[in-house]
């Protein structure tokens, strides 16, 4: 459907998990609101995802948006209305090095301060939860077992129907070409479809998000970075693991249908869209699971992806509101754990939209930290 309304109060730009979210809560609040992507919904980063939901990090910002998300996919399939095909599996981080024992006892300290269940564990336990584990050379992990996974497309399908539902209009296959100002106040957002009258945007585009605020002069520091991963064929008596991190190395593995997913970050990607499959992933993975899950390297590879993380300075997300432009709001940057908060970070716009108080004080996420120079680094990603 290409026919557009000729205003909306909020236009969200971006059909991904936080596009989807941020229209779904504004909508159901009453809102009247847009939600316009240039291909198809989650065909960005969302549905390349590797599907994890947690809280088990060390900001205390990221456990707040990771528990209150819980929370949500928890409750998906009564709000919006969707199964998403949540396994509370838990996720377990494999730890290889003094240094990181240290750093996720403190991690695991903060995050039971706020409320969490988690706990740094011995290595037999550690097998007990992810028995495809080889133990050599690991010192502990952190085990935090109401994290897990669960389907991206169904939550963005999710959000997008229940949208819908309250009365949001959700066009796909536009794209933005343009966002007119009067001074610094947002008058109209410019399609390749026509015109749309508004004074409120919010930039939800991932790594496409600085060409859009581009367009009206202001700076998003993300980059995309190519990540890629296989789901093998089915495992016969496969048993059930923990999502399972070497933290190391990176490696993961956890459950995918009767397969696994597996997968690492590469160091070595240059920045860029360029999502050309990587001929030696295979390899390198191999010499990764061959070290820390060598079973899983008798299962052959059925299928897999690539996908962008998009990634700040700090590797945690941008979030808020423009100083610069009048009623600019942007959610984008969360470095590989946007799926996983979008839920929260679409109350937290609606409530920033309405000028409510949010459940959580992001003002610390502000684009305005890299000038102030108060960077907030994330340990706890791969």
């Amino acid at each position: 459907m290409s026919d557009l309304p000729i205003s909306a109060e909020v236009v969200v730009i971006g059909g991904g998990v936080m596009g989807t979210s941020t229209a779904f809560h504004l909508a159901e609040a009453g809102v009247d609101v847009l939600l316009l992507e240039r291909g198809s919904l989650g065909q960005g980063s969302t549905c390349r995802a590797a599907g994890g939901v947690r809280a088990n990090f060390s900001d205390p910002l990221n456990i707040a948006l990771g528990a209150r998300s819980l929370e949500c996919f928890g409750a998906f399939p009564q709000r919006p209305g969707q199964e998403i095909d949540l396994h509370r599996s838990g996720y377990l981080f494999v730890l290889t090095a003094p240094d990181q024992v240290q750093d996720f006892e403190q991690a695991v300290e903060l995050q039971q301060s706020m409320g969490l269940r988690s706990e740094v564990i011995d290595v037999d336990r550690a097998l007990e939860l992810s028995p495809y584990l080889n133990p050599d050379g690991v010192l502990a992990a952190a085990w935090s077992p109401d994290d897990g996974h669960c389907s991206p497309e169904s939550v963005v399908l999710g959000y997008a129907t229940g949208a819908r539902r309250h009365g949001a209009s959700v066009r796909t296959g536009i794209e933005v070409t343009g966002i007119d100002l009067r001074g610094s106040e947002i008058t109209a957002v410019r399609t390749e479809a026509g015109d749309v009258r508004t004074s409120v945007v919010i930039n939800c585009a991932g790594v496409w998000s600085p060409q859009v605020a581009a367009m009206i002069g202001v700076e998003l520091p993300v980059q995309p970075l190519r990540r890629q991963l296989v789901v093998t064929e089915p495992i016969p008596d496969a048993r059930a693991t923990a999502f399972t991190i070497d933290y190391g190395s990176t490696f993961y593995w956890h459950r995918e249908g009767p397969g696994m997913l597996m997968g690492f970050s590469d160091q070595s990607v240059e920045p860029g869209f360029d999502l050309t499959a990587d001929p030696e992933f295979t390899m390198k993975l191999a010499e990764l699971a061959v070290l820390r899950a060598p079973a899983l390297m008798e299962v052959g590879v059925q299928t897999g992806w690539t996908g962008l993380y998009e990634v700040t300075p700090d590797h945690n997300a941008l979030l808020g509101e423009s100083r610069a432009v009048s009623r600019l709001l942007y959610a984008t940057g969360f470095s590989g754990h946007g799926f996983l908060q979008g839920p929260a970070v679409g109350e937290i716009l609606r409530d920033l939209v309405l000028d409510r108080e949010p459940f959580v004080d992001v003002s610390a996420l502000s684009v305005d930290r890299f000038q102030r120079g108060e960077l907030r680094p994330e340990r706890n990603i791969v």
